[in-house]
């Protein structure tokens, strides 16, 4: 499994090229409703705004990559701002315009099963997203959650030293909407729970919210302590940053990491306020959506861009066509050989006065 992971982005680079030679020559075939709908359009609806990756990699990734893939066709974006209610709309809106392909990041994934069952009845193809939708999908492209979770743990328990074993930590999790987060939680519980003394306070951030974690870290320091806690475990950087603040207004110094490596989690790795982030390469992730979306869009198969199959988290829908990708725990060390060299974010971007001494000491130029 992990062998086929790690070949997955060669294998992107391969059939991106022969999509490109192939995949826009019937796209407009056939079209007599001349609605802009049907076999031109993808429909593309995102979760929310407050974690920064989705305007920033997501949605340009995968229209460009649909760009090049046909050009004659279309994508219809939204984002639901974090309401359920204004993304089954959105939802909807795509059915009711005829469009035929819809790349789903559910806000709750529970919610999704009626609407997704309401497209498969019209022939309208969903392909998940980052989170595993319910429903009867055609496809789901992610990473493996769980596997994430223990990277997590395993850089916390790397960052606490020998004094993990008599450590309290604090574990701020992701939403309870979100079904990538159990995954996290689940991974992180099975490295934590044999590593560190115990967990000591414990709470899922509804949204993921930064405000809320901030909340909530603060509260866990009036119940432990300020030197009853040794680490912070945040299920991503967003709340990392919000922990960082609240540990920093009591005085306090711990090891804290999170995941995403968002720019100000990556400045924060670089002065030293966060310990660990996760880098996941979206580029392949939201390419090889974009391939399924475009082959699903002109009737082609899609065995050859997936890897596995998977089950909805009920049950209730099995063998779904699945591609899962791996990531990698970094610190302030490993910025240059990961954010730098990616090209993620410019080094002008993370270099920036505030932090240019950071920058210097990591070799970051």
């Amino acid at each position: 499994m992990n062998a086929m992971t790690r070949r997955v982005v060669i294998g992107t680079a391969a059939v991106s090229m022969a999509l490109a030679m192939t995949a826009c020559g019937k796209a407009g075939d056939g079209d007599d409703k001349g609605s802009g709908g049907d076999d031109k359009t993808i429909g593309l609806l995102l979760p929310e705004n407050k974690t920064t990756r989705y305007e920033t990699f997501d949605r340009p990734i995968m229209e460009a990559k649909i760009k090049e893939l046909c050009s004659d066709c279309e994508v219809k974006y939204n984002n639901a701002a974090q309401d359920i209610e204004n993304q089954k709309k959105q939802f909807d809106a795509l059915i009711t315009q005829g469009v035929k392909v819809i790349i789903l990041d559910a806000v709750d994934y529970k919610s999704t099963k009626s609407w997704v069952e309401r497209a498969d009845k019209e022939g309208v193809k969903v392909v998940a997203y980052d989170r595993l939708a319910e429903g009867p999908l055609a496809a789901y492209v992610s990473y493996d959650n769980e596997k994430i979770g223990r990277l997590q743990g395993g850089a916390m328990v790397r960052a606490l030293g020998a004094k993990a074993k008599d450590a309290n930590v604090v574990m701020i999790n992701g939403s309870p909407t979100d079904p990538n987060a159990p995954f996290f939680k689940k991974g992180a519980h099975s490295v934590l729970d044999k590593k560190v003394k115990k967990i000591a306070y414990e709470q899922d951030i509804p949204d993921w919210s930064p405000d809320e974690a901030n909340r909530k870290m603060s509260s866990a320091i009036d119940k432990l302590g300020k030197d009853g806690i040794q680490g912070v475990y945040a299920a991503n950087d967003g709340m990392a940053g919000g922990v960082i603040t609240a540990l920093k207004q009591r005085g306090i110094k711990v090891p804290v990491g999170g995941q995403d490596a968002e720019l100000a989690g990556v400045q924060r790795l670089l002065s030293g306020d966060q310990d660990y982030t996760i880098y996941k390469e979206i580029k392949p992730e939201a390419e090889t959506t974009a391939e399924i979306a475009v082959r699903l869009l002109q009737g082609k198969a899609i065995d050859t861009v997936t890897d596995r199959k998977v089950d909805s988290l009920s049950g209730d829908f099995k063998g779904i066509p699945a591609r899962l990708y791996d990531a990698q725990a970094i610190t302030k060390n490993e910025v240059a050989e990961t954010i730098v060299k990616d090209k993620v974010y410019k080094v002008s971007e993370i270099c920036t006065a505030q932090y240019k001494k950071a920058c210097d000491a990591a070799g970051i130029k």
